[in-house]
């Protein structure tokens, strides 16, 4: 069973990890605001180089969640 209170501990309040959820936050609400996506709609925001906190337009791309999340992370993310 997945213990989520000490993952969060121990990686998800990471001031890193904080801002790197921030980022990727602000980018949809970006996309959101263009009427690019919207609430519910079933798709992701992706980061073309992997990299989240870079938020600029030509590395921000639309995906089916299944499609963003269907591969490994490690630190050559979004090389694939």
């Amino acid at each position: 069973m997945r213990n989520y209170k000490s993952e969060y501990k121990n990686y998800h309040s990471s001031s890193k990890q904080k801002k790197n959820r921030a980022s990727r936050n602000s980018a949809r609400s970006a996309l959101a605001k263009n009427g690019v996506v919207r609430k519910g709609d079933g798709k992701d925001v992706n980061h073309k180089n992997g990299n989240p906190r870079d938020n600029s337009k030509k590395n921000l791309s639309v995906t089916t969640k299944r499609a963003n999340r269907s591969f490994p992370r490690n630190k050559n993310a979004g090389k694939r």
